[in-house]
């Protein structure tokens, strides 16, 4: 009996999905995201994302059984905590500065959580994916920041409005383009934390 029959179908489709490299599996993932914020998830297909990055369609399917499996590695692969550096010894200052960063990845962030649309509420698996990458990382970020705030004493830890913050930070984000068919950029974030968040935690 030879090693590949011994091992089972299980250790053989592991070394065949083993023969992409971390490199070509970033290469794919890129591609689906791009395309996703340019055409939307439901114009999106296997069979395009193999044309642009010139594989065969069988390979991806080897790697992903689905197309929404594949859509949440992808978001998996590209979780960025972008916040967490954030420690300037001031809550106020360090929510300005989460507002220039928000400001400067806001484009393609918010880009990609439009294009997903009603994908990430019907399918439970994109939305906990999309949740991992961009959303629960930065929450955890913020939620430290304001630990952080009260034990400086820079406000109570039963303020009413702390709750909220995540909620206007990443509302703001999702929000401006449909009023107003812009961005966010992080003048306008940076902006609308000095004359809405920071009020409504009684900072400056």
């Amino acid at each position: 009996m030879t090693s590949q029959a011994a091992d089972g179908p299980e250790t053989a489709a592991a070394s065949r999905r083993s023969k992409i490299t971390p490199e070509r599996e970033r290469e794919f993932f890129d591609a689906v995201l791009e395309q996703i914020r340019e055409c939307g998830y439901d114009s999106v297909t296997m069979d395009g994302i193999a044309a642009s990055t010139r594989c065969s369609k069988s390979t991806l399917y080897r790697q992903w059984k689905t197309k929404p499996q594949f859509v949440a590695a992808a978001l998996r692969a590209n979780r960025t905590v972008r916040f967490g550096h954030i420690d300037t010894g001031s809550l106020a200052e360090d929510l300005r500065q989460a507002a220039r960063i928000s400001g400067a990845w806001s484009g393609k962030d918010t880009k990609l959580l439009q294009a997903l649309g009603h994908a990430v509420t019907s399918d439970p698996e994109l939305q906990e994916a999309l949740r991992e990458a961009l959303v629960d990382p930065e929450i955890a970020a913020l939620q430290e920041m304001i630990r952080r705030g009260v034990e400086r004493g820079e406000l109570p830890a039963d303020h009413p409005a702390l709750e909220y913050v995540p909620a206007m930070m990443f509302g703001v984000l999702r929000v401006r383009p449909v009023l107003s068919g812009q961005y966010a950029d992080s003048e306008y974030l940076v902006r609308f934390v000095e004359a809405a968040v920071l009020p409504a935690l009684g900072l400056t």
